[in-house]
């Protein structure tokens, strides 16, 4: 997983609240094995009209917000199935942070395993951003993980908090998998301790 320490990037706005995994990534895009390619369907069913041409009154699809790394949306964001692959399709669309007054708990915590950073502020606070946004040509942020610290250019400045543990997994770019191979001596040490007629979780071979 990348490490996330301090990003700035352009901000993309989704003045939505309640918006569901289901509209993040429809679910007739969930048939791939892999992580990558879903950025191409992310939000397909308010990207698109019935005819598969772009709808341009949707805001990712304004071209202000094109190559948008932040995007800045409503309470209560990712609500609804717990499909890992919402965060996968924001990742691969392009974002690195999702700013949102809430976040449902699931979805924050999906994507904190992605490396894809979930800031919750206060609703006056997401507000004034969407309203820079729009104000603001080439509207950037800079996110700030080390010191939990959102700002812009002019005089936006906003703290936030995180548990302590999933901010250190974020710095360091440790998701599940690498936490656990950061032991992999000891458990090696313990396979090689266990009988021989137990089961195992590596190759004796």
């Amino acid at each position: 997983m990348q490490p996330f320490r301090k990003h700035t990037g352009l901000v993309a706005t989704l003045d939505r609240a309640n918006v569901d995994t289901d509209q993040i990534i429809p679910k007739q895009f969930l048939k791939r094995v892999e992580r990558t390619g879903f950025g191409q369907f992310l939000f397909y069913d308010w990207r698109y009209l019935s005819d598969n041409t772009l709808d341009e009154s949707f805001p990712l699809n304004e071209p202000q917000y094109s190559g948008a790394s932040i995007l800045v949306t409503g309470k209560n964001f990712g609500c609804g199935s717990s499909r890992e692959h919402a965060p996968w399709a924001l990742a691969d669309y392009g974002f690195r942070v999702i700013i949102a007054p809430s976040f449902a708990d699931i979805f924050a915590n999906n994507c904190l395993k992605n490396g894809l950073l979930p800031v919750v502020l206060a609703e006056e606070e997401v507000t004034e951003l969407i309203s820079n946004s729009r104000g603001m040509n080439d509207y950037r942020l800079t996110v700030d993980l080390e010191n939990c610290l959102v700002r812009d250019e002019q005089a936006f400045a906003a703290r936030f908090s995180m548990d302590e543990f999933s901010r250190s997994c974020l710095l360091e770019g440790l998701d599940d998998i690498a936490l656990t191979l950061k032991h992999a001596t000891e458990i090696t040490d313990y396979e090689a301790s266990r009988p021989h007629w137990l089961p195992r979780t590596t190759s004796t071979n």
